[in-house]
């Protein structure tokens, strides 16, 4: 008989540390000091601190959600159980297909990073090798990635925390040959904002894009040991997480370097002599200071990849078991791992790898398709919460029984979809002033690919918007996968 179960073999100390390290990459380390730039450190904070209470409010629903139906297909088995399997059988292909292009994005920015030290060795060579490396330690076994998840948000984590001290001793003038700085850069010329509401929202996006991968902690509950103690601590820590390592490196980086500074420009990941971390550390004087925030991306990129590796096959093996993918997709070996889910992850990420080398123009597509994917995904996971609680409650069950409750409802699922709504709408705001037809079918191909999954499945299959009477509750907290 084949095996079609994956191995709930994840400790807790993985989870906590796969969430707190789980948005911590390149939109802290490079991209916050872009963001700076457009709209000022006070703008910059504004627009952290919403989409962080968004993502807070995000976390707290899908926490509810995991620990009473803890399943590797998190929120699209959400989505199908709670909304429509129309749009659970859209928001899973759509989430598989970001991770997959994704994949070849990290592969790719890989390359960029180890060509800092080697500038003259293949990038292609370099991404195929992370590539199969990345593929056998998710094949070994989850607890293989949890592991290496571990150690490499360990990394990130310990890198913020020491730019944290350094920073506030810079501030303070306790370090290198600096005076007192205080808040002096936070009132410099037309500080602490630059660009009114405009710029604001266009850093509502950077911040969405850095903080994006939050939502893994889902699809890790379907492979977690003790789901009921892990999800919950792992949740409780965002907050924190999302208090000290953004919010504050922010502050600190706006409090150092003007917003005028042109080295606050680079917002690529190549650009790592003028990351704000480089800067600051480069201030204080400490020796290969670009060199070290290096190889503190270069964990950040590898994990991005190993994270969207695991969470796209553990996806599109729960759409097999769901029966909207092919049945051969559900099959996994000895060790719990879905081997033809994670083998065709894998191909067509590089498949997209080495579109970018032949064709820019159809590697742009693909990225531009997928990136709309996981602002859809946390749109889902706040719709499904919504529905789960209204339907919860409206079939008698008393919320004392829920393992963990979300705060605020129903105010935190609300607010983060109208923050949902508005970071995709702003995803072009000037080609959507501008009426540009070309570009808005461009920046929005990711909504196009959503709707034509969605509409396929509902014309094909003639489901319908569920009511709250036809959400069997129980049924859904029997799940098993």
């Amino acid at each position: 008989m084949e095996n079609t179960d994956v191995n709930r073999s994840l400790k807790t100390r993985h989870l906590s540390m796969i969430a707190l390290g789980g948005s911590i990459g390149t939109g802290l380390f490079v991209a916050s000091g872009s963001s700076i730039s457009t709209a000022g450190p006070g703008g910059a904070l504004i627009a952290y601190v919403a989409i962080g209470i968004m993502v807070y409010f995000l976390m707290t629903s899908l926490g509810e959600m995991a620990t009473y139906m803890p399943v590797s297909g998190s929120f699209a088995t959400y989505a199908t159980k709670f909304i429509d399997p129309a749009f659970g059988f859209a928001l899973g292909w759509n989430y598989w297909f970001n991770w997959a292009i994704t994949l070849a994005v990290d592969l790719s920015t890989i390359a960029l990073v180890i060509k800092y030290w080697f500038p003259g060795w293949d990038s292609w060579k370099i991404s195929l090798t992370f590539l199969l490396v990345l593929f056998i330690i998710n094949l070994i076994s989850v607890g293989s990635f949890g592991e290496t998840e571990y150690w490499l948000a360990s990394i990130k984590v310990t890198a913020v925390i020491v730019f944290l001290i350094v920073g506030i001793c810079s501030i303070l003038g306790v370090l290198g040959n600096q005076h007192f700085v205080g808040l002096t850069n936070f009132t410099y010329k037309k500080a602490p904002f630059v660009g009114g509401v405009p710029a604001i929202l266009s850093v509502f996006v950077v911040a969405g894009f850095s903080f994006q991968g939050t939502e893994l902690i889902g699809i890790t509950a379907g492979e977690s040991a003790t789901p009921e103690k892990s999800i919950p601590k792992a949740i409780k820590q965002v907050f924190w997480r999302i208090l000290l390592f953004y919010i504050l490196s922010i502050a600190v980086i706006g409090a150092l370097i003007p917003y005028t500074s042109p080295n606050l420009l680079g917002s690529g990941a190549s650009d790592i002599a003028i990351s704000p971390f480089t800067i600051v550390f480069q201030k204080v004087g400490i020796p290969l200071a670009a060199g070290i925030m290096n190889a503190v991306i270069l964990t950040s990129v590898i994990s991005a990849a190993n994270s969207g590796l695991y969470a796209a096959s553990r996806m599109l093996w729960s759409m097999s078991k769901q029966g909207m993918a092919p049945k051969a997709f559900e099959r996994t070996n000895n060790r719990g791992v879905p081997l033809f889910s994670l083998t065709l992850t894998a191909v067509v990420g590089g498949i997209a790898l080495f579109t970018s080398l032949y064709g820019d123009s159809f590697y742009e597509l693909l990225v531009a398709a997928s990136g709309l994917t996981g602002f859809i995904a946390w749109l889902g996971i706040a719709f499904s919460h919504y529905r789960f609680r209204k339907a919860y409650l409206f079939n008698g069950y008393s919320l004392d029984d829920l393992k963990y409750q979300a705060k605020w409802f129903p105010f935190g699922p609300l607010l983060a979809i109208v923050l949902g709504i508005i970071i995709i709408i702003g995803q072009d705001i000037r080609s959507l002033v501008n009426f540009n037809i070309g570009r808005l079918l461009f920046s929005y191909s990711g909504l196009i690919l959503l709707f034509a999954c969605w509409i396929y499945y509902k014309l094909r299959h003639k489901t319908k918007f569920l009511k709250l009477d036809e959400i069997d509750i129980e049924a859904a907290k029997k799940h098993k996968y």
